[in-house]
């Protein structure tokens, strides 16, 4: 079960040792990652208001802060105990904050943003329905991820992971006259991750 990762495993092995620092630090104030990860989704979801009304440069900072957030939490339960609550957690607010992004614009700009904002959150359901039932069925098997062991379900990458999905949603911020042009464009790369990862599937849990 191969996975075609791009930037996350790059990026994750960049901020491996600061990450480890702060969430030291996070743990011995007796915080917990589960705590870490929905003061994370909140902060993400901060960002809804300000581009809804007009200040999305500002956005950048509640998405920036969900990201580390979002580093951080699997960094302590890996430092204290993973839990199958907070691998559920994570991923599932995950999702809630990539599909809360989109919805943004299209609640900035109904009319201008509104199909593309829906084309994008479609192609976001096929990336991440592929993503689970994969995960779900792999785990089923008893296997494993070579490029993400510490993931608590089995990650299968593609060309749409969080480190592209964060720059797109920064670069929407920064010039969200272009948000029609990044989100069709993003959904196509979302549509080739949910081909491939179809693709995967078929060739790995087709009957013997």
């Amino acid at each position: 079960m191969g996975s075609t990762a791009m930037l996350d495993r790059a990026l994750n092995h960049a901020l491996q040792r600061p990450l480890k620092r702060l969430a030291s630090g996070l743990i011995a104030l007796g915080l917990r990652a589960d705590q870490v990860t929905w003061a994370g989704f909140a902060m993400g979801l901060a960002a809804i208001p300000l581009i809804a009304l007009g200040q999305p440069q500002w956005a950048i900072l509640g998405i920036a802060l969900n990201r580390l957030a979002d580093g951080l939490d699997g960094t302590m339960a890996r430092l204290t105990r993973p839990t199958d609550l907070g691998a559920f957690l994570d991923i599932s607010l995950d999702f809630l904050f990539y599909a809360s992004i989109p919805l943004a614009f299209v609640l900035a700009d109904p009319v201008r943003n509104g199909l593309a904002g829906a084309v994008l959150i479609y192609s976001f359901i096929g990336t991440g329905c592929t993503f689970l039932a994969f995960a779900v069925l792999a785990t089923k098997r008893g296997a494993t991820s070579t490029a993400y062991p510490g993931k608590g379900f089995y990650y299968l990458g593609g060309l749409t992971e969080s480190t592209e999905t964060v720059a797109v949603f920064v670069l929407m911020c920064l010039v969200p006259q272009w948000f029609g042009v990044l989100a069709y464009s993003f959904a196509g790369l979302c549509a080739l991750t949910t081909v491939m990862r179809i693709a995967a599937g078929m060739a790995v849990f087709k009957p013997d």
